[in-house]
């Protein structure tokens, strides 16, 4: 492949810097037809992974009693902006655990 034909990818300055165990909004563009309209995402963050441009984030949150998880990729043109809500503090890098949790045993303890 010639290096002229490579694309650089930059990260989008309005991508706050979080962990796992933040609560973060993410603000997504969904095309809709012909429409484009911003959508939120909130939820904890439980897992981050790779490095460079193909760095993704998977974010979790419980809609109506069921879990939702979405993964984003931080150089996605369809990630608008990511927003920490609250800083959580935890002791690993993958939350996985939470998916067998419920309701108050749930919460992640707020970092300061």
């Amino acid at each position: 492949m010639d290096a002229h034909n490579l694309v650089t990818l930059e990260a989008n300055p309005k991508i706050e810097e979080f962990r796992s165990g933040d609560t973060v909004a993410v603000s997504i563009r969904v095309t809709e037809g012909d429409r484009q309209r911003s959508q939120m995402f909130e939820g904890v963050v439980i897992r981050s992974r790779g490095n460079g441009p193909g760095t993704t984030f998977t974010v979790r949150r419980v809609a109506h009693g069921i879990g939702v998880e979405r993964t984003f990729m931080n150089h996605s043109p369809a990630v608008e902006s990511v927003r920490v809500v609250r800083r959580g503090r935890v002791r690993r890098a993958r939350l996985r655990y939470l998916r067998g949790l419920s309701g108050r045993k749930a919460r992640i303890k707020e970092r300061r």
